[in-house]
């Protein structure tokens, strides 16, 4: 537990530090946009934001795997038992867009599983924080704490999630970016037990986030996601008392030979 805490300190840093940097080119009238392989966008910033973290994780000696960075083989990777799985930008529609929906994701996986996770939105200022065994946090205005700001700091100025809320209908949310008909028949066999179900749409990680709040109860995603998308909001989640689960009904696995998810749902507390 000592070392998620040690481990987690320096990842605070690197996801403000990261943050700092994607709002230096968010805030600029025009920045360059690449496709990818798989045709979906690139931009500097995730490029910048990946140079940033690895240059502080990689102090840790741990090893890192990152959408940036994908390309390890998998006869090399399964040897570990403890590392760092990153997404630099999360929601990269939503930066293009404009929107703010995006954000910096940090996760330390402990043999196959998420054990401590932070989400930064860098045009929010939220900081959002999960550590097994430990609890989960919100910090908002997190980059005016970005000198010396650590866990034992982090517990003493955050909120600790769930937040107590006085909720009346039953709340799902979704992805802005990523609806389909599964999702959507999902959502309405909700219906049949919580006829007044309120759907909120959000970019990014930030529906991990919500969930981890208690602002939603249900987050499903019918669709291709990767392990980088999920880890750090699938910490965040259990840390807050909630779940993160495949859609038949297994635990989410990390550092798989193949790094697409499952299907998955996530409930809160």
């Amino acid at each position: 537990m000592k070392t998620n805490v040690k481990y987690l300190n320096i990842t605070i840093t690197a996801a403000l530090k990261a943050g700092e940097a994607i709002l230096e080119i968010y805030k600029q009238s025009d920045f360059q946009v690449e496709m990818k392989a798989d045709n979906s966008p690139l931009t500097i910033a995730d490029q910048k934001s990946h140079q940033i973290i690895c240059g502080y994780l990689l102090q840790t000696g741990l090893p890192l795997l990152s959408e940036e960075g994908k390309e390890i083989p998998y006869e090399a990777r399964q040897k570990w038992n403890l590392f760092w799985l990153v997404d630099p930008l999360d929601g990269t529609k939503e930066f293009i867009s404009r929107n703010g929906e995006f954000t910096v994701n940090i996760a330390l996986i402990n043999k196959q599983s998420p054990v401590a996770g932070i989400i930064y939105a860098p045009v929010l200022d939220l900081l959002y924080a999960g550590i097994s065994g430990i609890g989960c946090f919100r910090l908002v205005q997190a980059s005016r704490n970005l000198s010396g700001l650590d866990v034992e700091h982090l517990s003493q100025r955050a909120e600790t999630l769930p937040l107590k809320l006085s909720r009346q209908k039953f709340t799902a949310v979704a992805s802005r970016s990523h609806s389909n008909e599964r999702t959507q028949l999902y959502l309405e066999s909700l219906r049949k037990d919580h006829a007044d179900m309120e759907i909120t749409s959000k970019g990014s990680s930030l529906k991990f986030c919500l969930i981890a709040e208690g602002s939603a109860d249900v987050y499903p995603r019918f669709g291709p996601t990767c392990e980088w998308d999920t880890a750090a909001g699938h910490a965040i989640v259990e840390a807050a008392g909630g779940r993160v689960m495949a859609a038949t009904g297994r635990v989410l696995h990390y550092n798989k030979q193949d790094l697409l998810n499952p299907d998955f749902i996530a409930f809160g507390r």
